[in-house]
């Protein structure tokens, strides 16, 4: 018998992904595990503190390589999702963007959201012919199964005693009206007619299929624009509740909501419970569309401006589950049935077909219990990670010190594309008292008696472990 490597768990975008991970923890627990989770930032920042374990990443991309190295250095084992892999691009721009040949070949194992997922992944041309790939569904899935609700219903109550009955837009602009300019697909000019470099968002797509993105999306963000204070005026017995994108800029927004006394902006919290208790949903190509479908919410796919090369690609999930329209005037009129009671979720053979493809763990085990399925069989077949020799960590922990020197350094300059703020955006953070609450209601949903110690790290990184 082999001790069980710790879980390390780290959290890029804390509203998103947080509860999601911490029940898989939960369940970590339960199969006699620990894990340590908190900010992305500050667990690479200490990574080299940590005993050996299995590092759950949420990509493989050429930005995670230097992590790569140094966590294989050190003796860490990599096994990786793709957050992205959901609502995914075009596969080609996929494959540049978000699998790098290099980095990929330092992951152990794959953790698919669904079968089409894993078809996605089997496709590409680097993949290492080794590389076992799981489809075990995504921890996300399970926030949105009925018997997790529960999780939520306090979240829920405490939104509608605050807004009343309500309709929910969801944006997603983050390539045109990024946190930060230099986050979208381009970036800003300096002098008219020049042509402008690719931002972040734009970094592995070519340049005619980024344009394409960037006049659709640029057209669909002035029409909902124009859209928010019609549906403000339409719906006066309704609040208006506006959720970015979590990179996405706020300011628009709020001018807005300055001129309708009925809008609010926010992005407080997970999207879960603000999806439970809307009456509607409004999006275009949200993924906030197919966890609405899930969950048998309304949703609408707004889309009056219609791009076949990104909508019957990129977007073609979130819109296929969804009720689609296309100008304001049929929007107001449908989402008026479902408060009429005369029109519910989107529904049909196609649409369950579709969802089933892309998303498993649905029914039955949940995504977070087959995942430790698959993770407590890597670990019962040897030393997980082997131990890399002595000069090799020593070295790892040297490049992992410089790395934190180097970032920290460099947030602070000009165009950074993820200052400090931004961090604090992504990550604001959340108390130990408020952790345990969360384990506490997780662990009351799953009737769970495993007893477990949690204790602060850091400010920003969490040990949870079975036993007292």
């Amino acid at each position: 018998m082999h001790s069980k490597p710790p879980l390390i768990i780290p959290v890029e975008n804390q509203v998103r992904e947080l509860d999601p991970k911490l029940l898989l923890a939960c369940i970590a627990a339960r199969r006699g595990f620990t894990s340590i989770i908190g900010s992305h930032r500050e667990i690479d920042f200490r990574i080299a503190a940590f005993p050996r374990g299995l590092y759950l990443n949420k990509s493989m991309t050429a930005r995670n390589l230097k992590m790569f190295k140094i966590m294989r250095r050190i003796g860490h084992s990599i096994l990786t999702w793709d957050e992205e892999a959901l609502v995914h691009l075009p596969a080609e721009i996929y494959y540049s963007r978000r699998l790098s040949p290099v980095a990929i070949g330092y992951v152990s194992h794959l953790f698919a959201w669904g079968e089409e997922n894993a078809e996605l992944w089997r496709r590409y041309p680097h993949l290492p012919a080794d590389l076992p790939i799981h489809v075990t569904g995504n921890p996300r899935n399970d926030m949105l199964r009925p018997e997790l609700h529960a999780f939520y219903s306090e979240a829920v109550r405490a939104i509608r005693e605050r807004y009343g009955e309500y309709l929910l837009v969801n944006t997603n602009f983050n390539h045109v009206n990024a946190f930060f300019p230099a986050q979208n697909l381009f970036k800003p000019v300096s002098r008219p007619g020049e042509a402008p470099a690719f931002g972040k968002a734009g970094v592995g797509m070519s340049r005619a299929f980024a344009e394409a993105l960037r006049d659709q999306k640029t057209a669909v963000f002035e029409s909902f624009q124009k859209l928010i204070p019609e549906l403000a005026r339409a719906f006066p017995g309704h609040a208006i509740i506006v959720r970015p994108h979590p990179t996405e800029g706020q300011e628009v927004y709020r001018r807005l909501a300055a001129d309708s006394g009925n809008v609010h902006v926010t992005n407080e919290g997970n999207v879960v419970p603000w999806l439970l208790g809307t009456r509607a949903l409004v999006h275009n190509g949200c993924t906030t569309g197919v966890e609405a479908y899930v969950m048998r919410i309304p949703a609408f796919s707004f889309r009056p401006s219609v791009c076949e090369a990104i909508d019957d690609t990129f977007y073609l999930l979130p819109h296929g589950l969804s009720h689609q329209c296309f100008a304001t005037e049929e929007l107001i009129d449908r989402i008026q049935q479902v408060v009429d009671g005369k029109l519910g979720p989107a529904a049909g053979e196609e649409r369950e077909a579709l969802v089933q493809r892309h998303l498993t763990g649905q029914a039955g085990a949940l995504a977070c219990e087959r995942m430790m399925d698959s993770l407590a069989a890597i670990s019962e077949n040897g030393p997980v990670p082997p131990a890399p020799p002595w000069p090799q960590r020593v070295t790892g922990t040297l490049l992992a010190q410089g790395r934190v020197l180097v970032k920290r350094l460099k947030s602070f300059f000009p165009g950074s594309h993820a200052p400090p703020e931004f961090h604090r955006h992504r990550y604001p953070g959340i108390s130990l008292a408020e952790l345990i609450r969360r384990i506490q209601r997780f662990q009351a949903i799953l009737n769970d008696e495993t007893p477990v110690t949690v204790e602060a790290v850091t400010a920003h990184i969490f040990r949870i472990r079975p036993g007292r």
